[in-house]
């Protein structure tokens, strides 16, 4: 089964919340996009438009929690070093950029977080896949940006992520692999083709004027059954 992630650039809480409550009941994970302004020009993290540190702004837990998975995608500068923040958000997954790590220790990792946790590794369209290949077997999922310019939503997808869709099912054919960015109506049944486990979805989702029907309408191109 293809899963669907929608894809939100939390500004503060309320932002967080309210695009939670659009998709909640109807997906099962959604990405949060948390970014330091350091390895991307843009920042969710620490909430901009918030003076409180992480700890505090979700004391009481991520907006619907008990419905929805949560999984991080960090574009924060090692963020591997901030384990015990990531963690406070209790996500379902971890994802680590692999060009922002400066020494990735993918088993002191796992050994904090647990097996509970999925660790998954992006890699950015003009990364060789090989940068990635000592880790192949301790991590969980690989997620593959489909943009150029990473950090930003609404962005054209970028092709050379076939090509390493390609290569990577056929160096590891039970690999999970995720999309990030460039995920349309138009794509998302060429990605799935392609061999994609999970797409991931921002502007696509949220900047359509129906989210439900198009949820429904990715589910429909990729014959996904709810």
């Amino acid at each position: 089964m293809i899963e669907i992630i929608p894809a939100i650039m939390p500004q503060d809480l309320s932002h967080l919340r309210e695009e939670a409550r659009q998709v909640v009941k109807k997906v099962a994970t959604v990405q949060l996009d948390l970014m330091d302004g350091v390895f991307v020009p843009a920042r969710t993290w620490p909430f901009p438009n918030v003076k409180k540190g992480v700890e505090e702004t979700i004391k009481d837990g991520l907006p619907f929690w008990r419905e929805l998975n949560y999984e991080l995608d960090l574009m924060v500068k090692n963020a591997s070093g901030k384990i015990d923040d990531w963690l406070s958000f209790s996500p379902s997954r971890l994802i680590f950029h692999i060009e922002a790590e400066d020494n990735f220790d993918i088993k002191k990792i796992r050994e904090r977080v647990g097996e509970v946790v999925e660790i998954g590794l992006a890699i950015n369209t003009t990364t060789p896949i090989e940068k990635i290949e000592p880790f192949i077997k301790d991590i969980n999922f690989v997620q593959c940006m489909g943009i150029g310019r990473i950090g930003y939503q609404g962005e054209p997808s970028d092709t050379r992520v076939f090509n390493q869709i390609s290569s990577l099912k056929s160096k590891y054919p039970d690999l999970i692999i995720s999309v990030d960015g460039g995920v349309n109506l138009e794509t998302a049944k060429k990605l799935t083709e392609a061999g994609v486990s999970r797409l991931v979805i921002g502007s696509a989702i949220f900047g359509s004027e129906n989210i439900h029907k198009t949820i429904s309408d990715f589910r429909s191109i990729i014959m996904v059954k709810s």
